[in-house]
């Protein structure tokens, strides 16, 4: 094992490494939340793969593999859908809308008023995924150094904490990077042949086990309708993955970089499933599905490969722990903290250079409290995946109606977003009350209440201000605020400096 310690000891300074050289980059706010918005097609597309597979896509994924064969894909591969229909069809306007939050873009489109609650949900939804992604570390440093459980969580969070707040979403985006390298290596080209090879191969795998682990449809119809409700419709709205949108250079890099992506969790899923297929016949008898990946990993691979193939399980679990951190820090001060500032009447300062330090000041702040935060109630909660279910409930139940109406039909209104809203969170809470967390009829019953109301009061009340639309209409444009063109003046100020045309990241 001395070899795999050496390999993930390396790892770990590695990122922390990246999160100092990301701190002298990140100069402005722009630059600390959305990496300048100037992404290549590189650097765009393996950190978009990053963040939306982490822990459960990587050791859920070969869980749900192990417990139905090949159909446990389908989690995994509803969120590469999700993704791939992001990206063709929103992203370019997205992008184009300099914004650095989804409240803030509500706002724009209802005329000021609809990113209050919105923020909330958003948050709550950031706040526990961070949670989420953070209690993984527990099961990755177990296997590797029978590390207790508090301990585990504390290290593997204080380093995402550690480079995140050092440098924002370039150290991110500079760690994601070598985590997509790391996965792509561990999982999909060392860890799944191996695997296949070891359970005697496809043929051998096929006499093993039942028909059923074979039929694409095996894990059964409701389960996937439900998972295309909560992880493809979730895709299209979270504040984490519409802040990696918000870093590409432009709409080609946005909509073609988002496409690389999807199409990669697609054939990660597909692996994932196959290895938990695997796993099954080497294994079939594990108290848990979720053991399969830890199992494989570490009675089946050679040291050293060992080592990277558990990397690549924590490079998984910290890019979505780190995009979730400074998406719920994002939202904490631009859409709660700023609000209360206001309402409290202080105004915001002058967008000089002094400024932009204090806002870059502020918002490592924000890491830093919200990852203390998420690292305290991670190590005091044990339910993860009835915390997760209740943040994607309450995220697509409250909040897909009022954005993909605003993004669609100019109908909608302000008092439509709220009301569907507070109606889709609050059918969303009562019926997982009376069905259970783990039900899905609080997300079909939330999405159809929320639609409802959606429509009838946006309907039955006054249609929104020309002038908030005709605005509108001009940033998703891409200009300015001020009818700018939207390379020349952004959200927030000046424009940001410019890559060349021939950078790729």
């Amino acid at each position: 094992m001395a070899v795999d310690y050496a390999v993930i000891v390396v790892y770990l300074a590695g990122m922390l490494a990246m999160g100092w050289w990301g701190m002298r980059r990140a100069k402005s706010k722009a630059e600390f939340l959305v990496a300048g918005r100037r992404l290549g097609p590189w650097m765009y597309s393996g950190t978009m793969a990053a963040i939306v597979l982490g822990g459960a896509s990587t050791i859920g994924g070969v869980g749900l593999g192990y417990q139905y064969g090949l159909s446990g894909a389908w989690m995994v591969f509803t969120i590469g859908l999700g993704l791939l229909a992001l990206s063709v069809f929103f992203s370019a306007r997205i992008a184009r809308l300099k914004v650095y939050t989804v409240s803030e873009m509500l706002d724009l489109r209802y005329g000021g008023r609809a990113g209050i609650i919105s923020g909330l949900v958003m948050w709550g939804y950031t706040l526990m995924l961070a949670v989420t992604s953070t209690i993984a570390y527990a099961t990755i440093f177990d296997v590797l150094f029978d590390m207790h459980r508090t301990v585990a969580i504390i290290l593997g969070g204080a380093i995402v904490v550690a480079y995140s707040t050092l440098g924002g979403m370039w150290s991110i985006t500079l760690t994601d990077m070598v985590q997509f390298v790391v996965k792509t290596i561990g999982v999909l080209l060392l860890l799944l042949p191996i695997a296949v090879v070891k359970a005697g191969g496809f043929s051998e795998m096929k006499a093993q086990l039942p028909t059923e682990y074979f039929d694409p449809l095996g894990i059964g119809g409701e389960t996937i309708f439900t998972y295309v409700l909560i992880y493809t419709f979730g895709m299209l709205i979270g504040q984490d993955i519409w802040q990696r949108v918000f870093t590409a250079r432009g709409d080609s890099t946005a909509r073609w970089g988002g496409t690389v992506a999807g199409t990669y969790c697609l054939v990660y899923a597909i692996a994932g499933a196959v290895i938990g297929t695997a796993a099954k016949v080497l294994y079939p008898k594990l108290p848990s599905a979720d053991d399969a990946f830890a199992t494989i990993v570490k009675d089946e691979l050679p040291p050293g490969v060992r080592g990277l193939v558990l990397a690549a399980a924590l490079a998984a679990v910290m890019s979505t722990s780190s995009g979730a951190l400074i998406a719920c820090a994002t939202v904490a001060n631009n859409d709660i903290w700023a609000r209360l500032r206001e309402l409290f009447g202080q105004r915001e300062g002058r967008p000089d250079v002094a400024g932009e330090r204090d806002e870059v000041r502020d918002n490592r702040a924000f890491i830093l409290v919200m990852g203390i935060a998420v690292i305290c109630i991670a190590i005091a909660l044990n339910d993860v995946v009835g915390a997760l279910t209740v943040a994607y409930n309450l995220l697509v139940g409250g909040l897909l109606v009022p954005i993909l109406g605003g993004l669609l039909w100019k109908r909608g209104t302000v008092q439509g977003a709220l009301a569907a809203m507070v109606v889709g969170g609050l059918t969303v809470i009562s019926l997982m009350a009376a069905y259970g967390i783990l039900a899905n009829e609080p997300i079909y019953y939330g999405l159809l209440a929320s639609l409802a109301v959606y429509l009838v009061v946006s309907l039955l009340t006054k249609p929104t201000d020309p002038a908030v639309l005709a605005a509108w209409r001009r940033r998703l444009a891409g200009e300015g605020p001020d009818g700018a063109d939207g390379a020349d003046a952004g959200a927030d100020g000046p424009r940001e400096p410019s890559v060349p045309a021939t950078s790729t990241g």
